[in-house]
């Protein structure tokens, strides 16, 4: 058979359940990939057909929103297209090649190129006071990152020398093992992928083709952002090492605790210390916020450990959308010294109140005459 009258079931060309996990689906299309591959059936069309349809099967139910709306309309689904999704072989290979962990050394026309490799991502710290969280800042930071050798240009070679055709894989830069009608292509461990090796390393970088340099970067704080949060900068990572895009930079934040204010998401905590008069009679205080000064009102009878809201005055949320609140939480204090006034003025409402309270403050003499008095009664 050379074509398929008719698109089958996906789950049916994979040999999968409709409830079958992604782990599932991936080792059932390994599977089929292997034994429909082109190299094996050089010349089968209709291998190259069922290649191409477990494929498509595995392009869609790998995807989790392709598959949920291939679940609900079939093969007529909106964004799934109809028809085969790729011309040729080589579009699988280019769409599915790490899937196989390059188990495939290549097909019927020489191999596939080998992508270029992408930069290593660089990691920074960047420290924040509270202050600059909630308003967004830009900081300006310092790393280390690698630049192309400027005295060999990059190459690793010295100058006016040339590098030598790598005699492991012979320029190739993979090198490819059989294993019965399977072929497993890695990078060459002795040129690592380039197809060439240096007879001569250039003096500065000694043969590895980059120095390190200090570099000074501004990086824009999103105001909001929280401790272990980490900000993205597209590029500015490690150059490729043959070509291909750099890496990124992650800066990764962490936010110094505050000496009055403690972080709840976007909201923030603030315990203020109130007297007992101030709880019992109620009282307009002037409570810190980080946008400054604001009065609150509590009313008589508040309690240690109450919470007050105040909205608006905590974090802004980091995507913008809001902002959160600060929750102050009183708590009373109790004076460990009285002046004489204000001892007599709570014994007497200790007396309105008919509490017991402990006697009034003896000398040390004192209580020496009362202990032995105590014990000559005995």
């Amino acid at each position: 058979m050379s074509t398929m009258a008719a698109k089958r079931d996906y789950y049916e060309v994979l040999g999968v359940a409709r409830e079958a996990s992604g782990k599932e689906i991936a080792a059932a299309y390994r599977k089929l990939a292997i034994k429909y591959h082109p190299d094996s059936h050089p010349g089968d069309t209709d291998a190259t057909t069922r290649f191409k349809e477990a494929a498509e099967a595995y392009e869609v139910l790998s995807d989790a929103e392709k598959r949920e709306r291939y679940n609900r309309f079939g093969h007529d689904a909106p964004g799934l297209g109809g028809g085969p999704h790729f011309q040729d072989v080589e579009d699988i290979f280019e769409a599915f090649g790490g899937i196989f962990g390059d188990l495939f050394g290549g097909g019927g026309r020489g191999g596939r190129t080998r992508r270029a490799r992408r930069g290593a991502d660089v990691q920074v710290q960047v420290t924040l006071e509270l202050e600059e969280a909630a308003r967004g800042i830009n900081k300006s930071i310092e790393f280390n990152r690698s630049k192309k050798c400027d005295t060999c240009e990059g190459s690793g070679a010295r100058p006016g020398s040339k590098k030598a055709t790598c005699q492991y894989c012979g320029g190739r830069g993979q090198i490819v093992q059989s294993a019965g009608i399977l072929r497993v292509q890695t990078t060459c461990p002795s040129c690592q992928g380039s197809g060439s090796t240096i007879t001569e390393p250039c003096e500065k970088c000694r043969g590895r083709a980059y120095v390190s340099e200090r570099v000074k970067q501004d990086v824009k704080i999103p105001a909001g952002i929280d401790d272990g949060m980490r900000v993205r900068i597209l590029g500015q990572g490690e150059p490729s090492p043959d070509g291909g895009p750099a890496g990124d930079l992650y800066c990764h934040t962490q936010v110094r605790n505050h000496r009055l204010f403690q972080r709840d998401g976007e909201n923030l905590v603030l315990q203020m210390p109130i007297s007992y008069t101030q709880a019992a009679l109620g009282a307009k205080l002037e409570i810190p916020t980080l946008q400054g000064k604001h009065e609150l009102t509590i009313g008589p009878g508040t309690q240690s450990g109450d919470v007050f809201r105040i909205r608006g005055r905590g974090m802004p949320e980091v995507n913008g959308r809001g902002t959160g609140d600060l929750l102050v939480q009183t708590v009373i204090e109790v004076p460990k010294k009285l002046l004489p006034d204000q001892e007599k003025l709570l014994r007497e409402l200790a007396e309105i109140e008919r509490k017991d309270v402990s006697p009034h403050r003896k000398s040390f003499f004192e209580k020496i005459k009362d202990y032995f008095a105590g014990e000559e009664s005995k």
